[in-house]
């Protein structure tokens, strides 16, 4: 609703300073106490069905019990504001609710600085430079803390009984949960439903990772309802075939090509680095399986004089790096690499790399979670090329497809 100017001269009237307007006393402190005692009063009286000063003869009067004063914090700083009572004890206010400290939005505004990277100290100087509002740090992660009961609702919530593709990775941070810093890896895996969303599935920290631990994680997936996995792409990831295989024995295992020619390339010199490149896109580029072991060949005879590690790597890896040739050029194009989940990591990058370190665990999947809630925000359309994808998907597995 716009204010006119006449009554913002009317409220300016006598403000002769900047502590006039934004000081303790001052008049935006002032106004937002008001507003809000009067926004209870309005709450009190539709829960009432009548004003304050209504009548008294339609014996209603006595069912208002005076007011209690309540602290509560905002962006203007620390208000005392008056709420009123009712004599029954029904009255539930809706800009204060009963237990919080908070006027609505104060929360808010932490959490999305939060989520956004900013550290709880970077937090309480914002909030002092934009509105001269001081916030202990201690208070910040107490607003934050609450998050936590969401995370682990999440991580417990349903899924969907089948996921035709699901992407594997990890995000290393730095923890102090010990005592000393250590490296730490976050897992986390981006399923595709069956209408080609993007759903990320869950997060996971550990020190290492190991069949038993992917065996943990896969676990979970099936309690949680996910009942089938045609392909699940991942980049190497120790113990993680084993595992999948064993609690989803017809799921295959795409290693991720991208991942697999930068290994390859990390000891080529930049002269050769093209060319070795090149000869490499015939391998995973062929059309078929046949002709893409016949490259293999031809590559090795070219190159392993000077890097016999590279052909060695890719017929060690063969049978997991060329599962996409069994697939239709549709399906190709959607497992080729992990790219889905590497750009959902750049992005989390962004956030974690402005924190040296995280205080504790906890303090690290609460980020990630806040900062993905942001990120799937831009999650609205299905992935590209999926509509093939899935009609090749269909007829290829239309009896593991649940109705």
């Amino acid at each position: 609703m716009p204010i006119s100017d006449n009554i913002i001269d009317q409220l300016l009237e006598g403000c002769n300073s900047p502590g006039d307007i934004l000081g303790e006393a001052g008049l935006l402190k002032q106004l937002t106490k008001k507003v809000a005692e009067r926004a209870l009063e309005a709450e009190m009286e539709m829960h009432l069905g009548y004003s304050k000063n209504e009548p008294s003869g339609r014996n209603t009067g006595n069912s208002r019990n005076g007011k209690t004063r309540k602290t509560v914090r905002s962006t203007d700083g620390e208000l005392e504001l008056e709420v009123p009572r009712d004599r029954n004890g029904t009255f539930e206010p809706k800009l204060v609710k009963k237990g919080e400290k908070q006027l609505n939005g104060f929360d808010d505004r932490i959490i999305s600085l939060y989520a956004r990277g900013m550290t709880t100290r970077d937090i309480q100087a914002h909030f002092e430079e934009a509105y001269g509002v001081e916030v202990s740090p201690s208070f910040i992660s107490q607003v934050t803390n609450a998050v936590m009961d969401e995370v682990k609702a999440w991580q417990q919530r349903p899924l969907d009984e089948l996921y035709p593709i699901v992407y594997l990775d990890c995000l290393v941070v730095r923890s102090r949960e010990s005592g000393a810093v250590q490296n730490k890896s976050v897992y986390l895996a981006l399923g595709i439903n069956t209408d080609g969303e993007k759903e990320l599935l869950g997060l996971w920290m550990a020190q290492t990772e190991g069949a038993k631990f992917w065996l943990a994680v896969m676990t979970e997936l099936k309690n949680r309802g996910v009942q089938d996995i045609f392909i699940a792409c991942c980049d190497g990831l120790k113990g993680f075939p084993e595992a999948i295989e064993a609690v989803y024995p017809q799921t295959q295992v795409q290693l991720c090509i991208v991942h697999q020619v930068r290994h390859s390339l990390r000891y080529v010199n930049w002269k050769q680095r093209k060319v070795v490149a090149a000869d490499l896109k015939r391998i995973y580029g062929a059309a078929t399986l046949a002709e893409a072991e016949q490259a293999l060949n031809v590559f090795a005879d070219k190159w392993d004089s000077e890097h016999p590690t590279i052909s060695q790597s890719w017929r060690n890896n063969w049978e997991r790096l060329s599962v996409f040739f069994d697939y239709p050029p549709a399906i190709r194009k959607v497992i080729y690499t992990t790219n889905a989940i590497e750009s959902l990591n750049a992005s989390l990058r962004k956030i974690t790399k402005t924190r040296r370190s995280f205080p504790t665990d906890d303090s690290v999947l609460k980020i990630i979670y806040l900062a993905l809630h942001q990120i799937s925000k831009k999650w609205t359309m299905p992935i590209r090329d999926w509509k093939p994808a899935m009609s090749q998907f269909m007829i290829r597995f239309g009896d593991r497809i649940l109705q």
